[in-house]
């Protein structure tokens, strides 16, 4: 072996990586040596980018028109090995642009698809969901070049981070609050948005920094499984999430006169909770919500909301245990379940419903058409409702690989979320957009508006 192979070795196993990629990597010197050429993987930007914005991916030094693999690879911050591969083929240059050259069949997807290493990446670990818990440090997504016989003929690697330079991370600890403020560089005072997560509980952060790399001030919001939180969904009380709404209202680097709400799942319909019930909420954006109060009984001064009934009877679970429960709940326009409705007629908020249309943890559409119509019926400005096929329940930001199925906590197994790779990837990207403009146009003040119009 060449000193240039041992260095390559060493260097592999310092990264963790499998002994199935050691022999492949290890080759890279010798390959390069006996061609007189040496292939390379380029990223633009460089180094690191942000997890949502696009990645350039190309390729230099093959043969011309060389078949290749690429194989992208991260890993979370338990250690589970995300994973995907395309196939190939470079230039009469001997180069591969991600960005001008499609992918053949037989990989994780196939055609032109700048981004498909990322949003096709699939877990080792069956069931699982890539989650970022800590924001303040990147993935580390790492691309190989592998010729015939899998000989790796180049390796890449790039950083993907969530908080951009400048973005300040403020953990909230007041009164009740369990949060975490991140502020946008500048003096401000910026637009101030509450995001609220579904039933996985505890203090997602990843939404809420990116979206601050975008002129927001965030306050991601804990509810249950917390800290000092109550550790399972059985009540909430609204007064608690009412501190946060006062909280950012009271901020000074908040600009009034009046907040964003942002949540998905469990985090919409209580976010449709606050909007109905509580002052000084000017915009709210829920993505696959109900606007039936679902999986904890709600309490408000006096008013009590019950969750809205389920029938097990309705639940299916097929051959790998894997379980759809999109009928499972019950209508909540019938009899006794109408008690489950959060009255939307009475928000003075403007809304957007985001909606996937292969969602299957419950019926995203149905739930966004009603509020629309409960809206309208009350004399309320039309709903924006946005409905995306083949998307499933999970639409995260851009380029997070869609997770098909993974443990449901209330159901106590995994249940399929539903969705299609590249119509939900698409559908990642476009919220995420809709998203920003949404808020922007209703958390500025009258004369934002007036200049945005001329």
């Amino acid at each position: 072996m060449s000193s240039q192979a041992r260095l390559l070795l060493g260097a592999a196993v310092h990264h963790g990586l499998q002994p199935r990629h050691l022999a492949t990597c290890a080759a890279v010197a010798s390959s390069a040596s006996a061609s007189g050429m040496e292939a390379r993987v380029i990223f633009s930007p460089a180094g690191r980018s942000l997890f949502d914005e696009p990645l350039a991916i190309t390729v230099e030094g093959l043969q011309p028109q060389q078949q290749v693999t690429l194989r992208a690879s991260l890993r979370d911050e338990p250690g589970v090995l995300f994973e995907s591969h395309a196939l190939y083929q470079a230039d009469i240059r001997g180069q591969l642009d991600l960005s001008r050259s499609p992918a053949m069949e037989g990989g994780s997807f196939s055609g032109l698809e700048p981004m498909g290493l990322l949003w096709s990446l699939k877990p080792e670990k069956p069931f699982w969901r890539l989650v970022k818990h800590d924001v303040q440090s990147p993935y580390r997504l790492e691309v190989e070049v592998l010729g015939s016989h899998s000989k790796c003929l180049a390796k890449g690697a790039h950083e993907r981070a969530f908080l951009r330079d400048g973005v300040k991370r403020i953990p909230v600890r007041e009164g009740r609050l369990r949060a975490t403020l991140f502020l946008p560089s500048g003096d401000g005072p910026f637009p101030g948005i509450i995001d609220i997560c579904g039933t996985g509980g505890g203090l997602p952060e990843h939404r809420a920094c990116l979206m601050a790399n975008y002129g927001f001030a965030m306050l991601a919001l804990a509810y249950y499984a917390y800290e000092d939180l109550p550790k399972y969904m059985k009540e909430f009380h609204l007064e608690y999430f009412e501190e946060a709404l006062n909280y950012m209202l009271k901020h000074p680097k908040i600009k009034g006169p009046g907040i964003g709400l942002f949540g998905h799942s469990k985090g919409g319909d209580l976010c449709v909770s606050m909007a109905s019930f509580l002052k000084g909420i000017t915009a709210t954006a829920t993505v696959n919500g109900s606007i039936a109060n679902v999986g904890a009984t709600l309490h408000y001064k006096n008013i009590t909301i019950p969750p809205l009934g389920f029938s097990e009877k309705r639940v299916k679970i097929d051959q790998s245990g894997m379980a759809d429960i999109v009928d499972a709940l019950n209508n909540p326009l019938e009899g006794p379940n109408n008690q489950s409705l959060i009255p939307v007629e009475k928000a003075e908020s403007r809304f957007l419903f985001i909606v996937g249309k292969d969602d299957r943890n419950w019926k995203s559409e149905f739930f966004a058409t009603e509020a629309s119509k409960r809206l309208q019926a009350h004399g309320k400005e039309k709903p924006e409702i946005i409905c995306y096929p083949g998307a499933g329940h999970y639409i995260e930001p851009p380029y997070f690989p869609m997770c098909p199925a993974s443990m449901h906590l209330l159901v106590g197994r995994p249940v399929i979320w539903g969705g299609e790779p590249r119509a939900h990837a698409a559908a990642q990207v476009d919220a995420w957009q809709q998203l920003q403009t949404f808020f922007h146009k209703y958390l500025s003040d009258k004369q934002d508006r007036r200049q945005n119009k001329l």
